[in-house]
């Protein structure tokens, strides 16, 4: 058994290496998707000069085909624009406070204030050209 010892090793050192990066993800890492709720939403707006809210729901085929685009968006753009993703179902005030009546529905804030609004499924780059003539960053 004693042979074993270094894999066991290895092992443990890569469990905590990869529980450390998860925690950073879900802690709003530079180039990691914020969580947007109800209870902070006007902090977040304010924290965050340039921020792009995807409002979608699990159950939402079209919102699962834009989660990849908004995650390689969010590394793309880290420093400058800031992603964060508003569950509808759990999050009702936000949804009612900006009349969402389909998903997903893109956000684009700037110093506080609603400037863009994209509903629908868009590819990649035609988000990223909006976040590009949202906030004149490329």
């Amino acid at each position: 058994m004693e042979e074993n010892r270094p894999v066991d090793d290895d092992l443990q050192r890569l469990r905590e290496e990869r529980l450390r990066e998860l925690e950073a993800r879900i802690q709003g890492a530079p180039g990691g998707v914020i969580e947007v709720v109800d209870d902070t939403f006007q902090e977040t707006v304010r924290k965050h000069p340039s921020l792009v809210v995807d409002v979608w729901a699990e159950w939402c085929g079209p919102c699962r085909m834009v989660a990849p685009a908004i995650e390689d968006l969010a590394r793309d753009f880290a420093g400058r624009v800031t992603f964060g993703k508003c569950n509808v179902d759990q999050n009702p005030t936000i949804a009612a406070s900006f009349s969402i009546t389909a998903i997903p529905t893109l956000l684009f804030f700037a110093n506080g204030m609603l400037v863009d609004r994209v509903v629908g499924a868009l590819p990649k780059e035609a988000i990223k050209a909006r976040v590009m003539r949202a906030f004149g960053t490329g």
